[in-house]
């Protein structure tokens, strides 16, 4: 394993992120602030708890969750592609440095900065909304698989994108929605039942519910299965992944 080569993928893509942190991390906590002060404060105050859990602290983990699927996907993507696109991608796959390290210099930025965000935002969460955190070692576990997964994916959006439009095409179109629609800001169970039946085909339900269970025992799905259904995603980014360098799809002309 070449430590050296990991390590300076890795610093590289974390001090682009410091080079650009009012777009990398000062963004998306404004962004998600404001969703706690429109729907915790101005909207959650006229509602009903869930589950016995007031709105505004039950929005938390699907608040975090959200930042935490975009900016991994965003800042994975973006890390791989922006070299394809200017051509250095070609020195790095002629350095004497696996596809192996390749991935965990990129994908464990990405991851990082992804957990730097959550960690931010929900430092800042504590300041709006009363916050429980049961199980503290089961959100860590759900944080690190979570960024990594979809660090992963977004890793492999970008090697697939041969354009910048394309490069936002599946976040905007797809994981956005599939976010709003995993129960981020509602719980399944408020669902007609021919509905709850279909979200569980939403593969986010399962990364929101586990995660908030983590916070309130209150879930949507049960713990193992939502477990299991996390490293059934990052085993598949993993197979794409190895089938991608194995080929060289995108990345050999």
């Amino acid at each position: 394993m070449n430590i050296y080569a990991i390590r300076a993928i890795y610093k590289f893509e974390m001090a682009r992120t410091f080079r650009t942190i009012a777009q990398s991390i000062i963004s998306p906590v404004v962004s998600t602030s404001l969703y706690f002060v429109v729907f915790g404060s101005a909207i959650g105050s006229r509602m009903n708890d869930v589950d016995g859990i007031s709105y505004g602290a039950f929005l938390v983990p699907g608040l975090i969750m959200l930042s935490i699927l975009t900016e991994s996907i965003s800042n994975a993507s973006f890390g791989i592609y922006f070299p394809r696109f200017i051509g250095t991608i070609y020195e790095i796959l002629s350095a004497p440095v696996s596809p192996l390290e390749i991935v965990i210099g990129y994908v464990g930025a990405a991851a990082s900065k992804s957990l730097m965000i959550g960690s931010i935002i929900l430092a800042t969460a504590a300041l709006f909304v009363p916050l429980q955190i049961l199980h503290p070692f089961t959100m860590l576990v759900f944080l690190v698989l979570t960024s990594i997964t979809f660090s992963m994916f977004g890793f492999i959006i970008g090697i697939w994108a041969d354009s910048f439009e394309k490069l936002q095409i599946i976040p905007l179109l797809i994981i956005t929605p599939l976010t709003f629609l995993g129960g981020s800001f509602y719980s399944i169970n408020m669902l007609p039942e021919v509905w709850q039946t279909i979200t569980l085909f939403n593969p986010v339900v399962y990364l929101v519910s586990g995660f908030r269970w983590s916070f309130y025992e209150i879930s949507d799905v049960d713990i193992i299965t939502s477990l299991l259904m996390t490293g059934l995603f990052l085993f598949i980014c993993s197979v794409f992944l190895y089938w991608i360098f194995k080929t060289g799809y995108r990345l050999k002309k």
